[in-house]
Order: structure tokens, then C-alpha cells, then sequence
């Protein structure tokens, strides 16, 4: 077991360093390839650009871990068990009743369904 996981670990290790070199190769050709052009900046090297890469996912996007889809698996099933089996059958007739079309009544008339 301790093996797989050092295999995976120097897997992930691996592929975190292949990701790094493309996405700074990537990084410094668009920006010597535009911004000099452009705006009249310097060009940068790859150093540079992988600070780049950094400096902007730390801005903009961050370094969390995706879920997959997994975290809202686990909130959907959360859900489910607080559901009464009266609810848990009334959502499984509305998922039946619309056929994959997310629909809801209409304020004004309960019993007419539209659109979302």
C-alpha cells in the first residue's frame, strides 16, 4: 500500500511538472509574441512567465482542489436523506413529469408549468 502510494504521489509530482513547463512555454511565447508589439514591453523568459502563471492563478483563479463533480454528489445526497418519502416520491414525480426539462408552476396558476 505505501508503495502505490509513493508510485502515485511521484505520478502526481511528475505530472505537476509537465503542466508547469507547458503552461510557462505557453505564457512566454504569447506574451513575447504580443505584448512587446502591443504595448512596448520587454520579452520575457521562461522563469518570468512560469511567475507569471503563478501570480495569476493566485489572483484570479486560486489553487483549490476540483471536486469533480463529487462535492455536489455529496451535497445532492445530503439532501436525499433529510428528504420524508412523501418528498423524496413528489420529486421523483416531477423528474418523471417533465422528462429532463426543468420546469416549475407559474405563480399566477399552480397547475400551468413553463419554462425556466
Amino acid at each position: 500500500m505505501r508503495q502505490y502510494k509513493l508510485f502515485k504521489a511521484g505520478k502526481i509530482l511528475i505530472m505537476v511538472a509537465v503542466a508547469s513547463a507547458v503552461f510557462g512555454y505557453v505564457i512566454m511565447h504569447l506574451w513575447n509574441w504580443l505584448m512587446p508589439v502591443i504595448f512596448g514591453l520587454k520579452p520575457v523568459t521562461f522563469a518570468q512567465a512560469l511567475g507569471l502563471f503563478i501570480l495569476g492563478k493566485l489572483l484570479f483563479g486560486g489553487f483549490h482542489r476540483h471536486s469533480g463533480g463529487r462535492g455536489w454528489k455529496r451535497h445532492m445526497e445530503a439532501r436525499w436523506e433529510q428528504m420524508t418519502p412523501e418528498e423524496r416520491e413528489r420529486f421523483r414525480a416531477g423528474m418523471r413529469s417533465h422528462r429532463g426539462c426543468w420546469k416549475r408552476p407559474s405563480p399566477e396558476n399552480p397547475q400551468q408549468e413553463t419554462a425556466v
